[in-house]
């Protein structure tokens, strides 16, 4: 399973709660109170988040933090490198932090590489924005029911 940490999880709802203030300064204690995520939490995601350059920080009486950059401008690749490291299924594709035992004697070395390098392509091609704005289900057609689709094949 692929999974992403709780940490990255979190991160995308302390973003768009950010996104709903643009270019207003917002302090953790206030993200903290308005997503329901544990202070500690909300600290530690804005500062790996301002240390990537996807958020401002701002010292001072009224400091706080605010968007580097519109979401539309972060690629879920890079958010996601911000807050778990580089996007790799397995120790020996490029990038990967960790390395292989075996991988000099591996026979499918190389081929997660393709892998790889599909999903990361597919993580650029979404912003944080696509991620953060609802899809609308009005302009779907309803699809058929249960018991409609048991019918039709009886």
């Amino acid at each position: 399973m692929i999974k992403l940490s709780r940490l990255t999880d979190y991160g995308v709802v302390v973003m768009t709660q950010i996104n709903q203030s643009v270019g207003a300064v917002t302090t953790a204690h206030d993200l903290a109170s308005a997503t329901g995520l544990p202070l500690p939490t909300v600290s530690k995601l804005l500062k790996k988040l301002s240390k990537n350059n996807l958020l401002q920080s701002h010292r001072g009486v009224h400091g706080g933090y605010s968007l580097d950059r519109p979401l539309e401008q972060i690629t879920v690749t890079e958010f996601i490198e911000a807050l778990d490291g580089p996007v790799a299924l397995t120790a020996c594709v490029d990038g990967a932090e960790d390395t292989c035992n075996v991988e000099s004697l591996c026979p499918v070395r190389g081929g997660w590489d393709r892998v790889n390098r599909a999903i990361r392509t597919a993580l650029e091609e979404v912003s944080l924005a696509d991620l953060c704005t609802p899809i609308q289900f009005a302009d779907v057609a309803p699809t058929k029911s249960a018991q409609q689709l048991r019918t039709e094949h009886a």
